[in-house]
């Protein structure tokens, strides 16, 4: 069953969840494939539909998963990542930006303990990533992604977006046994949300980012 959402509604309030994520409750693996039947309906380049999704439910294989996770965002939080301070003349945006730091940095030290991580892949040529621009070699996977995280809220599912475990990407391949040509694209913790609902995100006014006809 999905929830009564229009598209809009489903568009705008699809958010980054990451302390209202249900640690304790088990998601089914029939409505995981649900979400990866919608996946799969995203376009790709030449229509190759060269994905292939690693979902990860052991316990263990979690755990390990979870911890190069938790070891890649300290070395990004140590880096500044987080911080709010390039926004300085903007305490509104400051405080968001301290909000989700917070937020970014509990998800961190509990990723292994998510009931679902799915790892969206692509399988290469030698797995070897192209020099030069690589837009439409992940613009074949990343619109699967968002579909799937789509499907997900639809279902009363939360997930998050994240990629700083790919800092350990050899490490993770190691732990589910991928193949030398399957390169990893995201990480995306998945379970049932706690809570309501979600609301459309405050966002940077159009006006400022919109060009048209040149620069």
């Amino acid at each position: 069953m999905t929830l009564p959402l229009s598209p809009d509604e489903l568009l705008t309030t699809t958010r980054t969840v990451r302390k209202r994520l249900d640690l304790a409750r088990p998601v089914p693996m029939d409505l995981v494939r649900e979400c990866l039947e919608i996946a799969v309906q995203a376009p790709s380049g030449s229509n190759r539909q060269g994905w292939h999704w690693i979902v990860v439910t052991d316990t263990e294989k979690r755990k390990a998963i979870g911890e190069y996770y938790r070891r890649s965002f300290a070395a990004y939080a140590a880096a500044g990542g987080t911080s709010a301070g390039q926004y300085a003349d903007d305490p509104d945006r400051a405080e968001v930006q301290r909000r989700v730091g917070d937020s970014a940095s509990y998800l961190a030290e509990r990723m292994g303990d998510v009931p679902v991580l799915v790892i969206p892949c692509l399988r290469l040529h030698g797995g070897k990533l192209p020099d030069g621009n690589q837009a439409g070699l992940w613009g074949s996977l990343l619109p699967a992604v968002w579909n799937y995280a789509l499907a997900a809220r639809a279902r009363g599912l939360g997930t998050a977006w994240t990629t700083l475990h790919l800092a350990y990407e050899q490490e993770v391949a190691d732990v589910l046994g991928l193949p030398a040509d399957v390169r990893q694209g995201a990480l995306v913790p998945t379970a049932y949300y706690t809570g309501d609902t979600f609301r459309p995100a405050p966002r940077v006014p159009l006006d400022e980012v919109l060009h048209v006809d040149g620069w």
